[in-house]
């Protein structure tokens, strides 16, 4: 018979407080850390073609600033195998700390970078440098924050809990393109081609600071005996077809790299004979997250309750069929179309994935190699669909037929989400698995009505509070109390 599931760490005692803490810190840490990652992506779709690389082939320039925005996910399966592996074994709070002071000083480097035209090659190959320490550094912040955050979690809201992680990543990228609107509206165009764009990268600086102080007060949540075989070794024969799931579904990122990468290129830059100004395009992505960080705790929500694998599959299918509409109404040249599809497209159908997978993913793995999992498997897919960018600029490069833009990028999009989806629906429902019972073969799930009892009584969104020990919690059940008896 099997044994009668009693509260682990994160069910009992003051850990559902801690886990407030680290889902208040995942989700600045991850706002200003993305906020350095995407002041990058907006600024090689729309200044760095000009600046860091030879004028004389735009084509090219366009293909390799793209190239220089994917060499920041090439260097993310780095980072994931080293910081997943100091996850594990050394502490999640140390790495994210870690994480936050790489990502700083490569963001604030780029700002002080010279162009092309004053260092020729010299100014690409540093960019590339600058930029693949912020991939190294940023493959270990949502595997470590999100881990966290679901160790220190009651079950019943470790999906909403593990959500906050994008939400910040989506309020980061929010900052990230509205820094670029006045700056890009209000300077005359060359100096702010000249000057302008570095004072994002600079104002970093100022912002990891912030950044520093919230990180600090987390509490480690890696289990004491840490195992004698490395993390990386230890996943990679224990787990492989969870990695490999976790790296299909992962390719789900396709749908931001098509919307706000390739799509950035297509509308703003002259070669594509679009042409849209960048001060007005740059509000696709503004709007496009303000909505996301509306739907994230919606959707994270509903995986607590229905599960997190139909909101994947749903997220990941439904967004991949709009590209199509949405490269359309790009190469038509109708802009109030391509916001509206933008916002459903990738504001609110994507974020079935977006809000789902920061708990889902490390709910695949046992704690002893949980963020390594994660990481490695998370981060080799978002960077092999980030570097998808660079392959539709060579496939549709400018020149290319408008209709042939929308079916061969919008084919490729759907394919890629579709092997995404095929992933989820073979991977494991862990919504209502005890958190000791994770990343265990045949884990058994707790029954409905027990399972909605333990989410009426421990709420997802923090409370103030002004005493001690379960403070904010919520009142518990009488079987949760029993069962804490029996526990300790």
């Amino acid at each position: 018979m099997p044994r009668p599931w009693a509260p682990g760490a994160a069910e009992r005692g003051p850990a559902p407080e801690r886990g407030r803490i680290a889902a208040r810190s995942g989700a600045i840490g991850s706002a200003l850390e993305f906020y350095d990652f995407f002041i990058y992506t907006q600024a090689a779709a729309i200044v760095f073609p000009e600046f860091f690389f030879s004028p004389t082939d735009p084509a090219q320039a366009i293909i390799a600033s793209l190239g220089t925005f994917g060499v920041g996910y090439v260097a993310r399966p780095i980072g994931a195998f080293v910081l997943g592996g100091l996850g594990d074994r050394v502490g999640r709070r140390f790495t994210l700390i870690l994480t936050m002071a790489l990502m700083g000083a490569a963001t604030f480097a780029v700002g002080l970078l010279p162009g092309y035209d004053r260092i020729g090659i010299a100014a690409p190959l540093l960019l590339v440098l600058c930029r693949l320490v912020q991939g190294f550094a940023v493959a270990g912040e949502i595997s470590g924050s999100s881990t966290l955050i679901i160790e220190q979690t009651p079950l019943g809201v470790r999906g909403s809990r593990a959500s906050v992680t994008l939400q910040g990543a989506q309020i980061g990228q929010i900052f990230g393109a509205l820094v670029f609107i006045p700056l890009s509206a209000l300077l005359p165009r060359e100096a702010f081609r000249a000057w302008g764009w570095r004072l994002p990268f600079l104002l970093s600086a100022l912002l990891i600071v912030v950044g520093f102080s919230v990180r600090l007060r987390t509490v480690e949540s890696r289990t004491a005996d840490a195992p004698a075989v490395p993390p990386i070794r230890r996943v990679l024969t224990q787990s492989p077809g969870t990695v490999l799931r976790v790296f299909a579904m992962s390719l789900t990122n396709i749908v931001p790299v098509t919307a706000t990468v390739f799509g950035a290129s297509l509308a703003t830059q002259q070669a594509y004979g679009i042409g849209w100004p960048a001060s007005v395009y740059l509000w696709i992505p503004v709007l496009g997250n303000c909505v996301a960080v509306l739907v994230i705790p919606v959707a994270a929500r509903l995986s607590d309750r229905l599960g997190r694998r139909p909101l994947i599959i749903g997220g990941a299918l439904s967004s991949g069929a709009f590209s199509f509409l949405y490269l359309w109404a790009i190469t038509q040249g109708i802009l109030w179309l391509t916001i509206c599809l933008a916002l459903l497209m990738w504001g609110t159908l994507y974020q079935g994935y977006n809000a789902v997978f920061p708990a889902f993913f490390p709910e695949q793995f046992p704690a002893s190699t949980r963020v390594t999992g994660m990481a490695i498997g998370q981060n080799i897919g978002t960077a092999a669909s980030s570097l998808m960018a660079m392959v539709f600029a060579a496939l549709c490069p400018p020149g290319t037929r408008q209709a042939v833009i929308m079916l061969v990028i919008g084919a490729m999009t759907l394919g890629i989400t579709g092997l995404a989806a095929l992933a989820a629906a073979l991977s494991p429902e862990t919504s209502r698995v005890p958190g000791p019972q994770l990343g265990r073969h045949g884990a058994a799930p707790l029954d409905e009505q027990e399972y909605a009892r333990l989410r009426a009584a421990a709420p997802a969104l923090p409370r103030r509070s002004g005493h001690r020990g379960n403070a904010g919690i919520g009142p518990r059940s009488s079987h949760q109390q029993h069962q804490q008896e029996r526990a300790s």
